[in-house]
């Protein structure tokens, strides 16, 4: 049987567009942005396997916040840990625990090495920090802007959903789908379960 993959991107041509995460009433914002505005370089980031996002914070309430990002791996439907990335209140005696303006901004590069690990970079204007976690030998990994994706909720002083790097959903005609998943809405941690996805990441996220 031949096999169809549908590579499901909020933007798959060069023009891409900005997208908004759902905000709670205290008005925290974000603004999401895939893969690159040049088309010779959006096409090198496809080729070499690469996902790139540019995303921005905002709020009036955002200046002075803390952050922490942690992350879940999530092997045959059961959490296997729950680690964290980073805590900006580590970096209190650099002076760069605290926003410092009412945007965060980051960018977010992600992409599996020869050695079957997601490799993974959080870059901040700052500083950035980069990650390596286990994998299947898989090259459909893609890495999905959750809280946008599936409009979930984003707000202060409590963990949110933020970021996954998943596998596709693989339909009985032998398609491939991320975007059945990605836009599931927020029962997150069960997707190994619904959809039969043997491995992925859940990335949160709190400002507070």
């Amino acid at each position: 049987m031949k096999r169809y993959t549908i590579l499901c991107l909020l933007m798959l041509s060069v023009t891409v567009g900005r997208t908004y995460g759902q905000q709670k009433n205290d008005g925290l914002k974000m603004i999401s942005k895939f893969g690159s505005d040049t088309q010779e370089l959006f096409h090198l980031l496809r080729f070499e396997g690469v996902d790139y996002y540019k995303i921005d914070f905002t709020g009036k309430e955002l200046k002075n916040k803390t952050y922490r990002l942690s992350v879940k791996e999530i092997w045959d439907g059961k959490i296997k840990s729950d680690t964290i990335v980073f805590n900006s209140k580590d970096m209190a005696k650099m002076g760069m625990d605290k926003v410092n303006d009412t945007t965060l901004a980051l960018s977010v590069i992600s992409k599996l090495t020869s050695k079957n690990k997601i490799k993974i970079s959080f870059m901040f204007p700052r500083f950035s920090v980069t990650k390596e976690y286990d994998a299947l030998a898989n090259d459909d990994y893609s890495l999905r802007n959750l809280a946008d994706e599936s409009k979930l909720e984003i707000g202060y002083g409590k963990k949110f959903h933020f970021m996954a790097m998943i596998l596709p959903f693989e339909r009985a005609d032998g398609s491939k789908s991320w975007c059945d998943i990605g836009s599931s809405g927020n029962d997150v941690e069960n997707w190994g379960k619904k959809f039969g996805i043997k491995h992925y990441l859940l990335f949160e996220m709190q400002i507070e």
